[in-house]
């Protein structure tokens, strides 16, 4: 018997996941699949990086340590808001072994169909990361020409536009705060600076 976590999410305080449980409950049953573990966030957007939804933050953690065999979830928007963050999810998921179930959506990649889904996301991540890389080189090469060009040296803690841009691609992409800054060649405090506006985690 396949093992089944439950995630369930509502934006507001107004709103409750019981229906969302009632469902999703109901499906397992169906397939014959055992609830073992459930991770809700009640009254917080799905716009909310992981670091402000502790019980997705939870669910993170237990995918990587494989204590069940497939994440549920009534409905696609319940775990994010971009596509970007759901390729992310999506490929933590499979790096586990761990298989997703969309109530509304009818995904299902335990299935032979729904395998495919995760094959078809791989390609467009990858496409992901090279547009990125792309753009992180393109904005190197060009914030280099720019410092010659002022007769600035590069790596001066006032940034370009092009710069920045290159620091938010790189760090949007999860590359950590102290290579972005080596890769873009600023100063680390810097490239903190833009990402505690972007609320990246302080990671290397």
């Amino acid at each position: 018997m396949k093992t089944v976590a439950l995630y369930l999410r509502v934006s507001t305080g107004e709103q409750t996941v019981e229906n969302q449980r009632r469902e999703l409950m109901s499906a397992a049953e169906r397939r014959g699949w055992r609830v073992v573990a459930e991770f809700c966030d009640e009254g917080v957007s799905g716009a909310k990086g992981r670091d402000k939804r502790s019980g997705f933050d939870r669910l993170h953690k237990a995918i990587i340590r494989h204590q069940f065999d497939i994440v549920a979830a009534w409905s696609v928007d319940r775990l994010g808001r971009s596509l970007q963050d759901l390729v992310g999810f999506l490929s933590e998921l499979h790096g586990a072994g761990v298989d997703l179930y969309l109530d509304r959506q009818g995904v299902d990649t335990s299935t032979p169909a729904g395998k495919a889904l995760f094959q078809m996301l791989g390609v467009f991540a990858e496409f992901e990361r090279s547009i990125i890389q792309e753009r992180i080189t393109a904005g190197i090469a060009r914030a280099r020409v720019e410092g010659t060009r002022s007769g600035k040296a590069f790596g001066q803690p006032k940034l370009s536009a092009e710069r920045e841009a290159a620091v938010r691609a790189s760090l949007g992409a999860g590359t950590g705060i102290r290579k972005t800054a080596r890769l873009v060649g600023t100063g680390n405090a810097t490239v903190a600076r833009i990402a505690a506006e972007m609320r990246v985690p302080a990671s290397g």
